[in-house]
Parts: structure tokens; sequence; C-alpha cells
């Protein structure tokens, strides 16, 4: 599980934006990549949505896909975005269940930028009649935070 440590300043040192970066072929040989916030005493949700993330059922090897929303407040760091997607690009072929794919996102997430709140919401598609949605969140948001809603309407099929 590689993670880029990088610095303040005029030149990060990023290694994969603007250049051509290979997908990498599992989640733990993705590279994260961070800057410096520049707002870091300011109170602020940054979101990323992923609607066409996908990972392999561990047991069937047949496709999952998911719909995932991540909220996080800043402190000193905010996740480059290429490396985020390379990063949850790197799922498509690892086999996980629903909810270890989730929640290795979330904890791998804070520990790398360490924000001040972090959450995950992951809206699983169907297989087998039964959508499994999967929610993590790193304590109390801080007060003061906006928090707007996931946007991700229920599934239609549930009662």
């Amino acid at each position: 599980m590689a993670s880029r440590n990088t610095r303040p300043g005029p030149n990060p040192g990023l290694k994969q934006l603007g250049s051509t970066t290979p997908l990498p072929s599992a989640p733990g040989e993705a590279v994260l990549e961070r800057v410096a916030n520049p707002h870091p005493r300011k109170l602020y949700l940054a979101r990323f949505t992923a609607p066409e993330f996908t990972s392999l059922c561990p047991i069937t090897g047949q496709p999952d896909f998911a719909h995932l929303v991540i909220d996080y407040a800043p402190a000193r760091w905010l996740v480059e975005s290429k490396s985020l997607k390379l990063y949850l690009a790197s799922y498509r072929n690892h086999g996980a269940f629903h909810e270890d794919c989730t929640l290795e996102i979330a904890g791998r997430l804070a520990g790398f930028v360490r924000p001040r709140w972090l959450r995950i919401a992951g809206y699983w598609y169907p297989r087998g009649g039964m959508p499994i949605d999967v929610f993590w969140q790193s304590g109390r948001p801080p007060a003061g935070l906006w928090i707007p809603d996931t946007g991700v309407p229920a599934y239609r099929g549930r009662g």
C-alpha cells in the first residue's frame, strides 16, 4: 500500500498528475498523493463521487458495482484527485466483499490525509436481488460543518 507524502510549495512532488500513469493492478499497488491544503484553518467539506466503482466478488469472481460518495473536511492535506481515481479504479480486478472495499477505502484515506472528518457512503447495486449499502464515518462531524445529503436515491426496489 504505497502512499506518497508531498511537501507544500510550488513543486509539491506529484508524480502522477500531468503524466501518463498506468492503472495499478491492485489497491495495494496504488499510490495516493496529497497536496497542502491552501485553507487549512477553514472548515469546509470536499466531496468525491465515483458513480461507476467496480470490484469483484471474492467468491464468484463476478463484477460488483457501486456508487461511492466520499466526503471529508480537510485539515492540513488534500487528496490529489488523479491519484484517488487511479486508486479507486485499481479495485476493478480486486476480489473483496462490499463492506471490505468500502471500509478499506475509508481507512486508507483517513490515515493518509488525516482529515478533520471523513465519511464514505457505498451504495452497492443489487446482485441476487439485494442491494448492500455500507456507510462509515470517522466520528462526529465538526460543529458548523455543512454536510449535504449524498444525493443518491434509495434503491427503487426497496419496500
